[in-house]
């Protein structure tokens, strides 16, 4: 009697392994393509260059919730599932055969919450709610939202620069983009715009919250409200930087900083957002205290 109960609960216990495996197994059929799509093309773009990080950790994420999914697996929400599931595939299809990368990337996220609902329902998406918005990041940018932003902020970033500069006696001049600073022109590109830091910090600044999960809405607010100025100031000391070792160190070392400065840049920016984070800590822990 020990020895059949023992057996039927070892079964039961691998029921969910084969549920979700067909469906692992249907699911990387679909997009393991797309993923060798974009790492022949968009993963190779410093702009895109974070992809397969979100892709690694949004794995690891699931693997991390397993237990409270495989829980959750039995709590069948068919409907509602079912019309996610046919929605992202038709995006998927859609993006697929026209080309549209956008549509064929995001079209992973209705269809993983569509599995999830046919598989554990509510709950199960309630586990994974934080992987499902966390593969926004995986979808690269449209062109023209891209060039919406991108001259503001070099624009920005070039007139920031040169105020500071001026301001401690430098001889700097701008037009437009360029910075002239004695007898070197440099001009602020696309890459150096600041947008690739503000959409990979915010992606780290939000794992990083969901990793803490902070009881206070206060704290996470000022923490979420300070990823993209962060990410602006960190850009904005890189450009300064790089003008600075050009007018110093001559052409040569501005070339050289310039790959150093474009890796180190993300980095600091983490650095700054995780002292930002440790000045907070002394206030709410009195405030707790306090109550």
């Amino acid at each position: 009697m020990s020895l059949s109960l023992s057996q039927s609960s070892s079964a039961v216990d691998r029921q969910p392994l084969w549920l979700v495996l067909p469906i692992l197994v249907g699911f990387a059929a679909l997009f393991l393509p797309t993923y060798w799509r974009l790492s022949q093309d968009a993963w190779r773009d410093e702009a895109h260059a974070h992809g397969p990080f979100v892709l690694m950790i949004v794995g690891w994420l699931i693997y991390r919730q397993w237990p409270a999914l495989r829980a959750a697996i039995g709590g069948f929400a068919p409907y509602s599932g079912g019309l996610l599931l046919v929605l992202g595939l038709l995006c998927y299809v859609l993006g697929r055969s026209q080309g549209l990368i956008l549509l064929e990337v995001g079209a992973q996220i209705p269809v993983l919450a569509g599995l999830t609902l046919l598989l554990a329902g509510w709950r199960g998406v309630r586990v994974l709610w934080f992987p499902l918005v966390f593969l926004v990041f995986m979808v690269p940018l449209p062109g023209f939202l891209i060039d919406a932003i991108t001259g503001p902020l070099k624009t920005q970033v070039s007139a920031l620069v040169e105020w500071v500069l001026y301001g401690f006696g430098l001889p700097i001049s701008r037009s437009g983009v360029v910075l002239n600073i004695g007898n070197y022109q440099l001009q602020v590109a696309d890459a150096c715009s600041g947008l690739n830091s503000m959409y990979s910090l915010s992606a780290m600044g939000l794992l990083f919250l969901y990793l803490m999960n902070y009881q206070s809405k206060l704290r996470t607010a000022l923490v979420i409200a300070s990823i993209l100025p962060i990410a602006f100031a960190a850009n904005v000391i890189r450009v300064m930087t790089l003008v600075l070792v050009t007018y110093y160190l001559g052409d040569g070392a501005g070339h050289a900083f310039h790959d150093i400065a474009a890796a180190s840049l993300y980095v600091f920016a983490l650095l700054l957002l995780f002292g930002f984070d440790a000045l907070l800590r002394p206030l709410f822990a009195a405030k707790k205290a306090a109550t």
